[in-house]
């Protein structure tokens, strides 16, 4: 069954399936700023775009297509994108 989810205003819209071996989501995160709060470890992979991260501890990183990245869970973390970026989700 699908999902679909909408955060800040709709500027971020993701699809809710379920994977071979876990949750996921796949989704756009417009321009903008946004932090986000984890519950369960997310593998983020960006599929289209680029995407600013800042994780807990860390210094801004810049991931483009075809990179991950991984977020614990129980955390903050903050993005930016300066254009239009898809993403895949994947819950641990």
């Amino acid at each position: 069954m699908l999902k679909i989810n909408e955060y800040f205003e709709g500027k971020v819209k993701s699809i809710a399936f379920q994977a071979e071996d876990t949750n996921a989501t796949a989704g756009v995160i417009s321009v903008g700023e946004y932090s986000f709060d984890t519950s369960k470890k997310e593998v983020i992979t960006i599929s289209y775009g680029k995407l600013q991260v800042k994780l807990p501890g860390k210094n801004w990183e810049t991931f483009t297509k075809g990179q991950s990245f991984s977020v614990d869970a129980g955390v903050v973390f903050d993005v930016k994108a300066e254009k239009d970026v898809a993403y895949i989700c994947l819950y641990y």
